[in-house]
């Protein structure tokens, strides 16, 4: 393995969303640097279940439902 090629890999906190830390190793920021999370598991709707509806935007759901409204479920 050659020397100084790699990343520094040290300890550093992460904060949640909600508040709660944990510490892991990380090659972000400095040894003991503390790294924010503006979104994580406990808020973001893919893991929350949260904001599952359609948005149409440019009519693009309309052309779809209206090209295919003969067919079997519509």
């Amino acid at each position: 393995m050659k020397k100084d090629i790699h990343p520094d890999y040290h300890v550093i906190k992460v904060v949640m969303t909600d508040g709660t830390e944990y510490q892991t190793r990380s090659t972000y920021g400095e040894d003991g640097a503390t790294l924010n999370l503006d979104i994580d598991s406990k808020t973001h709707p893919a893991w929350t279940g949260g904001g599952q509806h359609l948005i149409d935007r440019g009519g693009r759901l309309s052309k779809f439902k209206n090209k295919y409204k003969g067919f079997i479920g519509n």
